[in-house]
């Protein structure tokens, strides 16, 4: 009888083990499928969004402004004439239409970007064009260093989506007007703009540049400034006697020549310039001339 007590206890021990394991693996496999569903869940949502490097936000609703924020941005870079000189080009509109260029941090308070651009130790100018941004440096800072900085900073402006000027009023007062066909103009200046415009300016932007319409002597001299990555390029004389002088010469029979000007803070900067190679010269001279004196003795 003793016995018998035992194995129904025993009997019943085992029936119950057997009913908790059932409900364990059924916890289990619900806890599976829950997790499961989530992993989806996560894998159709935020997995894309982090694919493209830029977690996107959740709106109530999506739109059209908001869908650039959840894509991917290449920014390419060209090469200009000029080594100090590098073109970006974020694959979104910059001015669209126009173009802009700060030289110092004085003249680029309208502009949030350009500001934040000639903050990096080294960048000197800042020039936008349609569809790219120009960024020139000193000699003393390398690439290498440099373009990480700039890298960043249009990354996040234009992933963004900021405005480039902080009012429509500083937009409409940066571009130029240059080449705006006036009613005073004379038949000669209006062509002289015309081709300014449509033929020699696109060329120029190619390259990262601009070109500014500065006037037309009695002496029949066509006066223009180089912006962008044409400033203070080796190759800015070939371009203005080679391509633009000949072009209008040959278009526009009144036209003599082409001139550069360049504004007082320009002349000022090469005069400096020219004084500091002359003097690196002079002491090069010296140096010669005492070692010469050593080694005759």
């Amino acid at each position: 009888m003793a016995l018998g007590i035992a194995s129904l206890r025993a009997i019943a021990r085992t029936r119950l083990d057997t009913r908790r394991n059932i409900d364990f693996a059924w916890r289990s496999l619900a806890r599976s499928i829950s997790s499961t569903a989530a992993r989806g869940a996560v894998h159709r949502g935020p997995t894309l969004a982090t694919a493209s490097g830029i977690h996107a936000p959740k709106p109530a609703t999506l739109s059209r402004i908001n869908q650039p924020q959840s894509r991917s941005m290449f920014i390419q870079t060209e090469t200009t004439p000029n080594d100090d000189s590098l073109k970006f080009i974020p694959g979104v509109p910059v001015m669209g239409e126009g173009t802009a260029e700060f030289l110092d941090t004085r003249s680029a308070l309208p502009s949030p970007l350009a500001i934040r651009l000639m903050g990096i130790e080294g960048v000197k100018a800042v020039f936008y064009g349609p569809d790219f941004v120009t960024v020139s440096k000193d000699s003393e800072n390398p690439w290498a260093v440099v373009k990480p900085e700039i890298y960043s900073i249009l990354m996040e402006h234009f992933s963004a989506g900021l405005p480039l000027f902080r009012s429509q009023e500083d937009r409409d007062a940066a571009g130029p007007q240059d080449t705006k066909i006036l009613d005073t103009d004379s038949e000669t200046v209006a062509m002289i703009k015309e081709l300014l415009e449509t033929r020699v300016r696109p060329a120029i932007m190619e390259d990262g540049g601009d070109i500014e319409y500065r006037g037309f002597s009695e002496e029949g001299l066509v006066k223009v400034k180089l912006k962008g990555s044409c400033r203070g390029c080796d190759s800015s004389t070939v371009t203005l006697k080679s391509g633009i002088e000949r072009m209008l010469m040959h278009y526009i029979p009144e036209v003599k020549g082409v001139e550069q000007v360049m504004d007082e803070e320009e002349v000022i900067a090469l005069d400096e310039f020219a004084k500091l190679e002359q003097r690196l010269v002079e002491k090069e001279d010296k140096g010669d001339t005492k070692m010469a004196k050593y080694m005759s003795l």
